[in-house]
């Protein structure tokens, strides 16, 4: 008789934003008189902007002419983008990145979740705490985590680095020696970042140690302030030590196009194997490539107008960071983030935990957020709102939220 994969009995409960989407649905059909404005999951509201448009239809009317069709993608990523991305976003600046260090996949998710598979079953890995789920859930799953103890709300086997309010949010070095790291800057679900010099001192440690950082930089582009870094490449020595993830969802809206991409440096080995190497030769059994269309809808965002129009969408959701992190300071909840970040971690009120908080602003407010606690222990007593509403459902929900 065939066995499951056990380890997936380990993860407690649903996925944390399918729960939620269960409860906002039961809601809705119990009352359908009610407008529920979602400020939870963190999912665009803007359209895709014209310049991306072009370049998508342009490639569809290239797909369907036999001269210009084409088929299977190259499954590390098409040279235009691999190069357009290296240039811009690395090279120009001042990172040392070459086009074939990039490999481009359908997504930042999907390679989270993929690249514990470069490592051993028994590596530890350690993760800030709140966390976002994909990184922890993704190696229960692959049987690195141990059991799962549901009254402290952690994994045996995971080193969990608290980030508080206490210590700024900027987790300290773990007191046994990890693995991995899982690192996110600008921070989901926080809304924190770390300064440059800081940053250079995990670069720094993970080198000492031998640990591989996994470095999330998928909200990069909502960086505001000068000493924070958009890539862990601008610190000394971080091509030996770290792997860096990057999205197209948040900052060009392809949330429903799918596309990413993971920066593996060819420096980068362990027990004197490149993980570069390994990551192309996973990339290559396992994926068939992002869609023509997408890449070359990918390739627009670096053109001068793609740029412009992509500042603007980050700029239209940051304005919703403003009123939502304003709003509720001024109504006395004590709030951080929403400056580099397009995410208000906000300290529940009222004595409520944070599926309490969920309920009681759901019920009274018709307002959805997400509960900290889904993030990790260290979360539990907080609640986490987006900024990618639309400006008048932003307003309102803030209205909503300082009227009861």
């Amino acid at each position: 008789m065939v066995k499951v994969n056990t380890n997936f009995q380990r993860l407690p409960g649903s996925y944390l934003f399918s729960t939620i989407a269960k409860k906002v649905s039961e809601f809705s059909a119990a009352n359908p008189d009610k407008q529920v404005i979602r400020l939870g999951i963190g999912d665009v509201t803007k359209a895709l902007t014209p310049t991306i448009v072009k370049a998508l239809h342009d490639a569809v009317d290239e797909m369907g002419q036999d001269a210009t069709f084409r088929g299977y993608a190259p499954d590390l990523g098409y040279d235009f983008l691999r190069h357009a991305i290296a240039e811009n976003d690395y090279r120009g600046k001042g990172c040392d990145i070459a086009d074939d260090e990039i490999f481009v996949s359908d997504g930042a998710k999907s390679d989270s979740g993929s690249i514990q598979e470069l490592f051993s079953a028994d590596s530890r890995i350690a993760v800030t705490d709140p966390v976002y789920p994909v990184y922890v859930d993704s190696n229960v799953m692959a049987g690195r985590t141990g059991l799962y103890d549901e009254k402290a709300g952690k994994f045996e086997d995971v080193i969990y680095m608290p980030a508080t309010s206490e210590n700024g949010f900027s987790p300290e070095f773990p007191k046994e020696e990890p693995d991995i790291i899982y690192l996110c800057f600008p921070n989901n679900p926080t809304g924190t970042t770390i300064p440059k010099e800081r940053l250079q001192e995990w670069v720094d440690y993970a080198n000492r140690i031998g640990a591989v950082i996994i470095y999330d930089a998928a909200y990069e582009a909502y960086i505001s302030q000068g000493d924070v870094c958009h890539s862990i490449y601008e610190c000394d020595g971080a091509k030996t030590c770290a792997i860096e993830l990057r999205s197209f969802s948040k900052n060009a809206g392809f949330t429903g196009l799918r596309l990413g991409f993971t920066v593996v440096p060819k420096e980068l080995k362990r027990s004197g194997v490149s993980l570069h190497d390994m990551w192309a030769r996973r990339h290559g059994t396992k994926f068939n490539g992002a869609p023509y269309i997408v890449q070359r809808a990918g390739e627009a965002v670096y053109s001068d107008a793609g740029k412009a129009e992509v500042r603007g969408l980050v700029d239209y959701y940051m304005e919703n960071a403003r009123v939502i992190l304003g709003g509720l300071k001024d109504a006395g909840y004590e709030v951080y983030g929403g400056v580099n970040a397009p995410y208000i971690w906000m300290k529940t009120p009222k004595g409520l935990d944070s599926w309490g908080f969920f309920d009681y602003l759901l019920e009274k407010a018709n307002v959805v957020g997400t509960p900290g606690v889904g993030f990790g222990p260290c979360g539990a007593g907080y609640f986490r709102l987006t900024a990618f509403g639309t400006h008048d459902n932003t307003k309102a929900a803030i209205e909503r939220i300082r009227s009861i």
